[in-house]
C-alpha cells in the first residue's frame, strides 16, 4: 500500500487568535456537515515544498473537525522523479518533452502506484502531475476525484499537455490558484480557483521571540548586527536563484554591509533541485557574505521563522510560479517583499503598498536598495502585508473552500442554519481571476459577451478585461 503520513493532532481552537474566532465558528459549521466523510489527499513528497507543508497542517484539523482524512504518498525512483520533473516543468512552458520510453516509465509507475493504492473513500484529492494517472488505472470506485494543480499551466508545452490531458480528462472536478493557470482545451467541466495557504500556527509562522530568533542565526553563523535580505525557496531554475545572487552583487554596491541567505528545501520529488544547488554554489563560492542553506544541513522551520522575521527583505524572484507560499510567510512576519511578477505572487504583494512587484534584476536591485534605506517606510509596507494575509491566506481559509467543494461534489444537504452561498453549492458568488468569495453588496461587476462577472477589486477586473479568454468558464451546474 502507499506510505501513510502520520501528522499528530491539532485542534482548530488554536486558531482562534491568528485567524479570529468568527472564522473559527464558520469553519465547525461548515464541517458539521461533512462529518464522518472519508477524504484521501495524494502527492509525491511528504516534505520540501508547498504542498507538503499544506497538507501536514490541513490534515490533523480535518480530523479534529469530524471528517476521516489521510494523505498518502506514491512511491517512485529517481528515474521517474526526473521525468515527473519534466512533466511539472512542461506544464510550465519549458522547451523539452517526453521521449516515448519516458512516457511508458511514468505510465508503467503510476500503474504501480494504484495498485497500492488501498482504502474506500468519499474524495480524493490528487495534487499536481507526479500522482495524476492515478485515476486512470485506478478507478474511480465510489468516489469523487478532484485535481489539484499548483502551478501555473497556462501556456504549457503543447506535446507534455497533449500527453497528459487525457488523464486529467477523467477527473470530476478540478482547481486551479489563479482563473488564468487552467491551460487551454481544458478537459473537465467543474473548474473551482482556490488559492493556497499559510499555517499560522506551524512552527515556521508562529511567533518567534526576536531575541531567540537572533540566537537561532548567530548558531548557524549569520551575523544579525549587519542588514539581511533573503530568498527562501526550493533550488529550482523557476525561482531564479542566480538572478537573486546577480540583484544582491548590485545592492552590495549601494550597501556594502549587506548579506544574503538562500534557504531552500531539498525534496524527495525534484532530483533537479542538487544541479541548480550547485550551480548556485559555485556561482556563491567567492563571497563570504552569501549564505546557503537546506534542510538537509540542519536548516528547519525554526530557522526560516528566525530568517523572515530578520530579515530586512524578503526577496522571491520567481520567473514563474504557483503561488508562491513563502511570499505570504514574510508578510505575515511584517517583512516587506520584492517579488517577480509571476504567478500568484501577485495576489498576495500589493504592488507599493506590502513590497514591491519586479521585471528584472536591475528592479529587484533598486526596489530592494530603497526598502533597506528607507526603515520606517519598510515596517509599514510589512504591516499592511501581515494584515492582506490575515484576511485572505491563512489556513483556514483554505480549509472553508475545499469543504464547500467537498459538500457540493458529494450531494451533502447541509444543515439548515449554513446558507447556501456558503457551502459550495450553485449560486456562490466568486472572483475568476483570484477565487475570493464576494459579497454582492462590493463585488465590482464587469459586462463580457452577455455574462456579468464580478471582482474583489480593479485589479482583478482589469487582468480580466485584458484577457477575458483565460477566465471565462462556463458556470458550474449542479445535478
Amino acid at each position: 500500500m502507499l506510505e501513510k503520513i502520520d501528522v499528530g493532532r491539532q485542534s482548530i481552537a488554536a486558531y482562534k487568535t491568528s485567524a479570529g474566532p468568527e472564522v473559527v465558528e464558520q469553519l465547525r459549521t461548515l464541517a458539521s456537515a461533512l462529518r464522518g466523510a472519508r477524504i484521501l489527499h495524494i502527492n509525491a513528497t511528504p516534505y520540501g515544498g508547498g504542498v507538503a507543508e499544506i497538507l501536514r497542517s490541513e490534515i490533523p484539523l480535518l480530523r479534529d473537525l469530524g471528517l476521516e482524512a489521510e494523505w498518502q504518498v506514491i512511491t517512485g525512483d529517481e528515474t521517474f522523479f526526473r521525468i515527473t520533473k519534466t512533466i511539472h516543468n512542461g506544464l510550465q512552458g519549458a522547451e523539452r518533452a517526453l521521449t516515448p520510453t519516458e512516457q511508458e516509465v511514468y505510465l508503467a509507475h503510476s500503474m504501480r502506484n494504484a495498485r497500492l493504492l488501498e482504502g474506500d473513500y468519499d474524495l480524493v484529492f490528487v495534487h499536481d502531475p507526479q500522482p495524476l494517472a492515478l485515476l486512470h488505472f485506478h478507478g474511480h470506485g465510489r468516489a469523487k476525484w478532484v485535481w489539484r494543480c499548483h502551478i501555473d499551466t497556462s501556456e504549457p508545452n503543447p506535446e507534455v499537455w497533449g500527453f497528459v490531458r487525457p488523464y486529467v480528462a477523467d477527473y470530476d472536478a478540478a482547481v486551479f490558484t489563479m482563473g488564468s493557470f487552467v491551460p487551454p482545451e481544458f478537459p473537465v467541466q467543474r473548474v473551482e480557483i482556490i488559492p493556497p495557504a499559510i499555517d499560522p500556527e506551524s512552527p515556521k509562522n508562529l511567533e518567534l521571540d526576536l531575541r531567540l530568533a537572533r540566537r537561532v542565526l548567530q548558531w548557524i553563523g549569520v551575523e544579525t548586527e549587519r542588514p539581511l535580505i533573503i530568498q527562501v525557496s526550493r533550488f529550482d531554475p523557476w525561482k531564479d536563484p542566480l538572478g537573486v545572487i546577480a540583484a544582491y552583487r548590485l545592492i552590495k554596491q549601494e550597501v556594502p554591509d549587506v548579506q544574503l541567505a538562500l534557504v531552500g528545501a531539498m525534496a524527495l520529488d525534484d532530483p533537479e533541485g542538487w544541479e541548480i544547488y550547485h550551480q548556485v554554489r559555485d556561482a556563491a563560492r567567492v563571497d563570504p557574505d552569501i549564505h546557503i542553506y537546506t534542510n538537509l544541513t540542519g536548516v528547519s522551520n525554526i530557522e526560516v521563522n528566525a530568517f523572515q522575521r530578520l530579515a530586512r527583505v524578503v526577496i522571491q524572484k520567481s520567473v514563474r510560479e504557483g503561488f508562491g507560499l513563502v511570499v505570504s510567510e514574510a508578510l505575515w512576519k511584517g517583512t516587506p517583499a520584492v517579488a517577480g511578477r509571476a504567478g500568484g505572487i501577485p495576489l498576495q504583494v500589493q504592488d507599493g503598498v506590502s513590497g514591491f512587484l519586479i521585471d528584472s534584476i536591475e528592479e529587484c536591485a533598486d526596489r530592494t536598495v530603497w526598502l533597506l534605506r528607507h526603515p520606517e517606510e519598510a515596517r509599514a509596507f510589512g504591516a499592511r502585508g501581515r494584515e492582506h494575509v490575515r484576511k485572505h491566506f491563512l489556513l483556514p481559509r483554505l480549509i472553508a473552500d475545499e469543504l464547500r467543494l467537498a459538500a457540493d461534489l458529494l450531494g451533502i444537504i447541509p444543515r439548515q442554519v449554513v446558507p447556501a452561498a456558503e457551502v459550495g453549492l450553485p449560486g456562490e458568488l466568486r472572483d475568476p481571476v483570484c477565487g475570493r468569495r464576494l459579497e454582492t453588496e462590493t463585488a465590482m461587476p464587469l459586462d463580457h459577451e452577455g455574462e456579468t462577472y464580478c471582482f474583489c477589486s480593479d485589479a482583478c477586473r482589469e487582468e480580466f478585461r485584458k484577457s477575458p479568454h483565460r477566465f471565462a468558464r462556463p458556470a458550474h451546474r449542479s445535478n
